[in-house]
């Protein structure tokens, strides 16, 4: 059922008699977890079915919930969000393992960017994973499901274990070399479990567009249209490129214009989302359609674009639309590190980007880079805040803001086998202390909070009890530096997973987990990466 302020662009279809019972969860509060415009699609998706009766839940509210539900699912977004999880599913007096729960619990899934990656830090808490887009995944989940309905527990894990990207941890079985070495095998338990499961690629052209608008999101009254999924560019550290591949635009006419029509009925804000949205083949003709004089009303929100595609035209189009500011990732000022990384971007383009966002009347620009990129040096830092100063003398009286994070591993990518950079966070102290007194904003990313992500983004089954651990120790790098002292000799330390670079032929702990490309070709881009050094 909808909140009071609320207004819905589907129609959701009443539940049938004995309908299954699914709660679906955002383990955040509700302002985070509505704006996510994954969760919208699934929670549509599901209301719209009338052999479903779903109910939302998030941290801070939620709707009357069944007392016996037969799924309970979590959307994963963010990686420390898992503490989250674990709060919730102890409210409901679900037991947080998942080999502790019987025939009167609810089976637990989880999807989202974090679990399709690398669930296997979490896998211990969910029966079941899905993996990749929801397209035509969550149907298919859910026939079998109301196939199953009446079936024991153990029945249905193995019957859904058989849905391509449907993974179920407990059915495969992970040895090490040793408790502080790497994984060695990952095995089925059962010869009709699959050795492999793959990740499901939707590969239409009708993109996701928001299912609701509300003034309590994050993103007040925003109506989100999907313009492209994945990234042609591929940088090597880019989970949202690779993980998501091929890179697919929406259909201008069959898409993307009929979604802006059916959100301007009911706010005056669109947002544009994708990781390259310029890059769509006819985004100049969705500008053409945007800056009709009946428009000139609505408020526009863009995603991170390419920088080479900063034009005047875009410029203009965002400062008619009432949006003053434009973001770019360009990862490093050495041209050198951006071909390491495979950023196919040269410092001219940049600085053009920086002219044409000041000529075309917009007041500020956000810049994302990067600190400890493989094969980096202090020169090529130093690249990058000369650049930086270079732009407030090119483009006078635009606002600049470099954001600066630690490069993190992430699995699937070429990168997933380096380590990060120990000096990392000096690096980011180095590019403070060189930007600031130029009047440049700099905002670094938590340099902590990075060593978090990556050793969940590299970890592997024995880490469940450290993050049981670092739950109750606190938010922290100190918490999980704790639990690693606690757990010492149960699994391997912390640089391990954060700062080693791995062997290239070592198994990774979600070898098991076919992503969109082979491991050999990850392989291969790697070498080429490194290939000038």
């Amino acid at each position: 059922m909808p909140y009071p302020d609320e207004t819905l662009l589907f129609h959701p279809t009443p539940p049938a008699d004995g309908a299954l019972e699914v709660v679906f969860a955002f383990p955040n509060e509700y302002s985070v977890g509505i704006t996510s415009l994954g969760y919208q699609v699934v929670w549509a998706t599901l209301a719209r079915r009338a052999d479903v009766s779903v109910s939302r839940l998030f941290t801070d509210r939620g709707d009357p919930l069944p007392l016996r539900p037969d799924l309970l699912g979590f959307s994963l977004s963010w990686e420390l969000d898992y503490s989250n999880v674990l709060t919730l599913l102890e409210s409901l007096d679900i037991p947080v393992h998942a080999a502790e729960r019987g025939d009167e619990h609810p089976l637990v899934f989880g999807g989202g960017p974090v679990l399709t990656a690398n669930p296997e830090p979490f896998a211990a808490f969910f029966d079941l994973v899905l993996l990749g887009d929801g397209e035509t995944l969550i149907d298919d989940f859910l026939d079998q499901m109301v196939a199953l309905k009446a079936a024991r527990r153990p029945e249905k894990l193995l019957a859904l274990a058989q849905v391509p990207g449907v993974y179920v941890p407990s059915l495969y079985h992970v040895t090490y070399d040793g408790p502080e070495g790497p994984v060695a095998t990952i095995t089925p338990k059962q010869a009709d479990v699959p050795p492999r499961v793959p990740k499901q690629t939707y590969r239409g052209n009708v993109l996701s567009t928001s299912t609701v608008v509300t003034p309590r999101a994050a993103w007040e009254n925003i109506f989100m249209v999907e313009v492209v999924r994945s990234c042609p560019e591929m940088c090597r550290f880019c989970l949202a490129s690779y993980l998501t591949l091929p890179f697919r635009p929406a259909s201008l006419e069959g898409s993307l214009i009929p979604a802006i029509e059916r959100g301007l009925q009911v706010t005056d804000r669109i947002g544009l989302l994708g990781a390259s949205v310029t890059q769509h083949p006819e985004f100049d003709a969705l500008l053409d359609y945007l800056n009709q004089p009946q428009f000139d009303h609505v408020r526009l929100s863009i995603a991170s674009v390419r920088t080479n595609t900063v034009n005047a035209k875009l410029a203009e189009t965002l400062t008619r639309h009432d949006t003053r500011s434009i973001t770019i990732a360009i990862e490093s000022g050495s041209e050198r590190v951006r071909q390491i990384v495979n950023k196919k971007l040269a410092t001219a383009e940049i600085e053009q980007a920086a002219i044409n966002a000041k000529a075309g009347g917009l007041s500020a620009m956000k810049l994302y880079g990067m600190a400890g990129i493989p094969g980096e040096t202090m020169d090529d830092l130093e690249q990058t805040a000369a650049l930086m100063v270079h732009l407030k003398k090119a483009a006078p009286g635009l606002r600049l803001t470099l954001g600066c994070s630690t490069f993190v591993p992430k699995a699937h990518t070429p990168f997933q086998w380096c380590g990060v950079n120990r000096d990392a966070e000096k690096r980011l102290k180095y590019l403070q202390k060189q930007l600031r007194p130029k009047g440049i904003d700099f905002r670094p990313e938590s340099y902590s909070w990075s060593v978090i992500q990556a050793l969940i983004s590299r970890g592997d089954r024995r880490l469940t009890p450290l993050l049981e651990r670092a739950r109750h120790y606190g938010d922290s790098l100190g918490s999980y530096k704790r639990a690693f002292k606690d757990l010492r000799g149960q699994l391997p330390p912390l640089a391990f997973y954060v700062h080693q670079d791995w062997e290239l032929n070592q198994p990774l702990p979600w070898d098991h987990l076919a992503g969109p490309l082979p491991k050999e070709t990850l392989q291969k881009h790697w070498a080429t990466a490194f290939s000038g050094e």
